[in-house]
């Protein structure tokens, strides 16, 4: 994909995510055994995210601990893992596809977008952590040569969290749930 389309992607990535919540209200048909299996699935992806965001100081410094040891993207993979285990708990097939098309055509090429950025900002430092950590789905195996490649100390710190604005994503998490909840006593 060319990096005008990516400059879109990364562009119109939140409201098109308005208009997939859109469609998440309408589309949705929630039971309790998809809502319960749909909100703990969606709930490690809140954890991840909000685990990622303790390490993160966007642009600033390239974060290589925690989450960032397994995958160069926790925050995305977080997000999957929320989008995803909404359109289980909504109980529809199809808002899943929907949801994995999309996540496909947008985050796949803002992540690659990002990755140049990056490698721009960092260099060589940030060629040794992409050496050593894969750019979304975790690969567990290489987390010893990322602490052998890129020496970092950070920590989980609550004021990046604050700073990231990831109780955000909480207060989503949470509205959605409730939505669910609502929809499926009217029914």
């Amino acid at each position: 994909m060319s990096e005008a389309y990516a400059a879109w992607a990364a562009r119109w990535r939140v409201p098109l995510g308005f208009v997939l919540g859109i469609a998440f209200i309408f589309l949705s048909q929630p039971t309790v055994r998809f809502l319960v299996a749909g909100a703990i699935i969606a709930f490690v992806g809140l954890t991840l995210r909000a685990y990622a965001a303790g390490y993160l100081e966007k642009s600033r410094e390239l974060a290589v601990s925690g989450p960032y040891h397994y995958t160069r993207n926790p925050l995305y993979l977080g997000s999957f893992f929320m989008g995803l285990g909404f359109a289980v708990a909504a109980g529809s097939w199809m808002l899943g596809l929907i949801f994995v098309g999309f996540f496909i055509l947008i985050y796949v090429p803002v992540m690659r977008r990002e990755r140049d950025f990056l490698r721009r900002q960092f260099g060589e430092a940030y060629d040794r952590y992409a050496n050593s950590a894969s750019l979304f789905f975790p690969t567990f195996r290489t987390s010893i040569r990322v602490k052998e490649n890129c020496a970092s100390r950070v920590k989980f710190r609550w004021e990046r969290y604050r700073r990231n604005h990831e109780y955000e994503a909480a207060i989503g998490y949470l509205c959605a749930l409730v939505f669910l909840v609502i929809k499926l006593r009217m029914r």
